[in-house]
């Protein structure tokens, strides 16, 4: 009989037993977050200046909701990234499925994810629900990753709440393998939005080098609902 697990509520030990993830401590396995990064103009960083300033007024009238921190936060970040124009567009996945290789196990469930290919994925967390820590959703959106069917070069994800921002890479191969970059926080000395919009810049490139409609995937090209039978263990050993 196949266990289901819903994906609102999955864990990382439950994923990391049924699906085999694990966490790699090699330095050099997301190098995308730190290297060959775009300068950013003036007039860039004058626009997250007042994104910054926007999300501090926010604060002073809480709870501060999903849908605020897109429109607010997300929303500007994305725009200066050009991930609103062509060859770009923005997808919200609302469910997704992921069954383990000896069929003992079945992930599925409903994720307010936003997708801007098969490469790049973005979850954004109430600060209400989540205490203004990303770690909620780091499971959850790990979950989507590993459903994606073109991980075997690379899949990134961005966790979110208005105010935090930690990006991720997973590799699935044989056996998946991820890892996250340090956390960047508004409240931190100057401005943290700065080196944000020059990682999702650098991703949008690496999306555009590695071919938009080639293997990797399309943009959008995922149906609102997808299952993938995850290949190589199935257990952690």
């Amino acid at each position: 009989m196949v266990q289901t697990l819903q994906a609102k509520e999955v864990t990382l030990y439950q994923l990391e037993t049924y699906f085999g993830l694990q966490r790699t401590e090699d330095e050099q396995f997301f190098r995308e977050w730190q290297d060959n990064l775009p300068e950013l103009t003036e007039a860039e960083r004058q626009r997250l200046d007042r994104v910054r300033t926007s999300y501090f007024n926010l604060l002073r009238y809480p709870p501060l909701l999903e849908n605020t921190v897109k429109m607010v936060v997300l929303s500007p970040l994305l725009d200066l990234a050009d991930f609103y124009l062509p060859p770009f567009h923005i997808k919200s996945e609302k469910s997704t499925a992921i069954v383990d290789e000896d069929d003992r196990v079945k992930l599925t469930g409903q994720l307010d994810v936003l997708t801007l290919s098969e490469q790049f994925w973005i979850a954004v967390i109430e600060s209400k629900k989540a205490a203004f820590s990303l770690e909620v959703g780091r499971a959850q959106i790990l979950s989507y990753m590993l459903a994606s069917p073109n991980g075997d070069r690379g899949i990134f994800g961005l966790i979110a709440n208005g105010g935090s921002f930690r990006f991720l890479k997973l590799v699935k191969g044989e056996t998946p393998q991820y890892v996250v970059s340090r956390i960047f926080d508004l409240l931190n000395p100057g401005n943290d939005l700065y080196p944000v919009l020059q990682i999702l810049k650098r991703f949008g490139q690496l999306a555009i080098s590695n071919g938009l409609n080639g293997a990797n995937g399309s943009i959008g090209g995922r149906g609102a609902a997808s299952e993938t039978r995850r290949r190589g263990d199935g257990e952690t050993g």
